[in-house]
């Protein structure tokens, strides 16, 4: 385990950082950021903020893509962020369909555990910014503060917070740390 012990902000992926597809992302060439995220994504980095994602990938387990063509997706999404100002430390993923009943596939906080052994992360300072009541289990199951994004901006229970994208959560991370009083830029 690494020496410094910081919060990060967790992601998921599809619906958060790209747009979700019905048929899911097989290729780079169907993945398509949202609208600010790679803005959002610099000005977490200019603040010194982790990020890690943490996401599903069925698409996998299903057989629709094999795992050497997600981690090259990954591989570009990355690029393309670090190109923009961005940084994300780690891609965390769970590759098992659904059906296939798998410890690491949210709503289990497995990947969280994982990324916090991996990289020092203190999970109960940190938050997940997800699209789906998966991700707000998942979040709440690993100690995290969920954050939901919703095109209403309803969030499902009174200790999420709901927002309509990504870069909400520039100014949310940054209330947060004011908050207590440390400022992460």
């Amino acid at each position: 385990m690494p020496d410094t012990v910081s919060p990060a902000v967790f992601l998921d992926r599809d619906g958060v950082i790209n747009r979700r597809r019905l048929d899911h992302v097989k290729s780079w060439e169907e993945f398509e950021f949202l609208p600010g995220v790679l803005e959002a994504l610099a000005a977490l980095r200019s603040m010194d903020t982790r990020v890690v994602v943490i996401t599903n990938q069925s698409v996998v387990g299903r057989g629709l893509l094999a795992a050497e063509g997600l981690r090259r997706i990954h591989a570009r999404m990355l690029q393309a962020i670090r190109a923009a100002g961005g940084h994300v430390e780690a891609v965390y993923a769970c590759l098992h369909a659904p059906a296939q009943g798998c410890i690491c596939r949210k709503p289990a906080p497995t990947l969280f555990y994982r990324a916090s052994d991996d990289l020092g992360i203190r999970l109960s300072d940190s938050i997940m910014v997800g699209d789906s009541p998966t991700d707000v289990d998942a979040a709440r199951a690993a100690g995290c503060r969920p954050i939901l994004i919703s095109d209403g901006g309803n969030a499902v229970s009174p200790d999420v917070v709901a927002i309509k994208g990504l870069p909400e959560v520039v100014r949310l991370w940054r209330d947060l740390f004011a908050a207590v009083g440390a400022v992460p830029c």
